[in-house]
């Protein structure tokens, strides 16, 4: 066994595997102390004797830690260790505590773990969360702003134009006029007569789509990425965009949509969930039938009534509206959702799935640009 694969198996099992794999070096050491300090405390472990420190108690507090693992791991396992320590063991000083928040590298799982626990900050530790809230959407927004406007650009029309640019020069027109002009003895095409096109952008009716996002805490994810693809879709020609999130009550959050950040920080997650109340709001957003998308993304957990539920659906479905039940709407699209209530969604016309966000700005550019 080679000395790297010799420590790697040594940091995978702790010091109980120091006899027979031998100690670690310096670096190791320090990477072995970071494991232990956050796996350590797992009590299924413990029970099964996988690691085990032979040193008490550390002394770490959780500023030494991120120090530690920034120092000793690459970006990617740093990442995952910070998601671990806030989401498997609730150390939630990573987002609570200033000094923590002052050294964190921006990232999803953080993000959702400021919006999780920002009710507990006070006002200098929620200034701090709210940088990384910013630095985190923004880098999501980009992502996701050039896909959603070259999906609604659309196809120009090229229309003949006396207007001389080389960007619109007409190849294909300019030869057809011109084969005449041909010359086989000297294999050259001659033009007399050149043409060009002018670029317009195809007309574009005005449609609405409505996001209808349920805030519980398992659709959190979900929710971040709603008011992104919203704040992306904003302003776009031809396009009216609503948010409204939802538990047992309807928030409409449209008057923030262009603030992804602001928006993320007003959200309240947690609570029930009345589905059918939510898609009843949506309707009554609707104004024309026919040029709507109501984009309902829910685990379809209902703890309204199901009923309801489903003859809202059925209903904006039979007046023409374009209704996707999403179980998920985030880079994954990896959902656990109520398959019952899907169904019946289903079997009323709805269009059921999971989708990333610039798979739903895409369907929403095809039927907007029809």
């Amino acid at each position: 066994m080679s000395d790297a694969m010799r420590e790697r198996w040594r940091l995978v099992l702790g010091d109980a595997a120091q006899d027979s794999l031998g100690g670690l070096s310096a670096e190791a050491a320090g990477r072995d102390a970071a494991l232990d300090w956050l796996y350590g405390r797992d009590a299924e472990l413990g029970r099964r004797d996988v690691r085990r420190g032979g040193s008490g108690p550390s002394a770490l507090t959780t500023v030494d830690w991120l120090d530690g693992i920034t120092r000793l791991f690459p970006k990617e396992t740093v990442q995952r260790l910070e998601r671990d320590a806030v989401e498997r063991y609730g150390i939630h000083e990573v987002v609570t505590d200033p000094a923590v928040l002052a050294r964190v590298e921006p990232n999803p799982a953080l993000l959702r773990a400021v919006l999780r626990t920002k009710h507990l900050m006070d006002p200098e530790v929620l200034r701090l969360a709210r940088k990384l809230v910013e630095a985190v959407v923004r880098h999501l927004v980009e992502r996701l702003a050039a896909d959603v406007r070259q999906s609604f650009s659309g196809p120009r029309a090229r229309r003949p134009s006396r207007f001389r640019q080389a960007r619109n020069f007409d190849v294909r027109r300019t030869i057809r006029a011109n084969l005449a002009h041909w010359r086989p003895d000297e294999r050259r095409l001659h033009v007399r007569q050149p043409h060009f096109f002018s670029r317009t952008r195809r007309h574009l009716d005005r449609w609405q789509v409505i996001l209808l996002v349920d805030q519980s805490g398992s659709m959190l994810g979900s929710v971040i990425h709603a008011a992104v693809t919203a704040a992306c879709l904003w302003g776009l020609p031809g396009v009216r965009t609503h948010l409204v999130a939802f538990d047992t009550e309807v928030v409409d959050l449209t008057s923030d949509v262009d603030d992804p950040v602001e928006l993320l920080m007003k959200v309240q997650l947690g609570g029930g969930t009345d589905i059918a109340r939510a898609v009843a709001y949506g309707a009554q957003l609707v104004e024309n039938p026919r040029r709507a998308i109501v984009a309902l993304v829910s685990d379809f957990y209902e703890g309204g009534d199901a009923g309801r539920l489903v003859r809202s659906v059925k209903q904006l479905v039979e007046q023409g509206t374009h209704v996707l039940a999403l179980a998920a709407l985030d880079e994954e699209a990896d959902p656990a959702y109520d398959r019952a209530t899907a169904q019946r969604l289903a079997d009323v016309g709805a269009a059921v799935g999971a989708m990333t966000p610039g798979e739903l700005a895409a369907f929403v550019a095809e039927h907007v640009g029809r």
